[in-house]
């Protein structure tokens, strides 16, 4: 039996490593995460449960599949779920609720079939580093569960990049 959440997402980075490398940056800075999760369904936050010392670091995450969750939770607009201001307020609402120094919430839409006027593989990464929120929008291509890996992949290489980085060189778009 294997301890990932999903074995059968293809991913072309070793995740548990990527994971380590932010429980060990998350600790040495003291910072805080957590998760909004809708398309990759609580598949981060597991991947960041199994990492070195996670109940130091790592809060929690909120799987927010329904519309209705997303709007009265994470306090998500009317309109789209799977749009840029659908991720800010879902990383704002969970960075606030779970107290966190960084959040990232992911919504998009992994298909196969279109809906809400959104082509599948498009996805929102929304992510708040020290109460500031970003946004970010991705397309990535296959079948669902190649959509799902790659973004789960992503939202956990930018947790690391924030994570690496001084906060203020990412607001000015300056790596440290």
């Amino acid at each position: 039996m294997s301890n990932d959440p999903r074995p059968d997402l293809p991913t072309e980075t070793d995740l548990d490593e990527l994971c380590k490398r932010l429980a060990s940056v998350a600790m040495a800075r003291g910072l805080s995460v957590s998760t909004a999760e809708s398309l990759t369904a609580g598949n981060i936050a597991a991947h960041l449960g199994k990492a070195p010392d996670a109940g130091s670091w790592f809060s929690g995450g909120i799987v927010a599949y329904n519309r209705e969750v997303k709007r009265s939770v994470l306090h998500v607009p009317n309109g789209p779920v799977v749009s840029e201001e659908s991720a800010r307020a879902m990383a704002h609402s969970t960075a606030t609720l779970l107290g966190t120094t960084l959040a990232i919430a992911v919504t998009g839409e992994a298909g196969p079939q279109t809906q809400e006027d959104v082509p599948p593989g498009t996805v929102w990464f929304g992510i708040v580093d020290h109460g500031r929120a970003d946004t970010e929008k991705q397309v990535f291509s296959g079948e669902p569960e190649d959509i799902v890996a790659a973004t789960i992949e992503h939202a956990i290489k930018l947790l690391v990049r924030h994570a690496s980085s001084d906060a203020a060189s990412i607001t000015r778009g300056v790596p440290s």
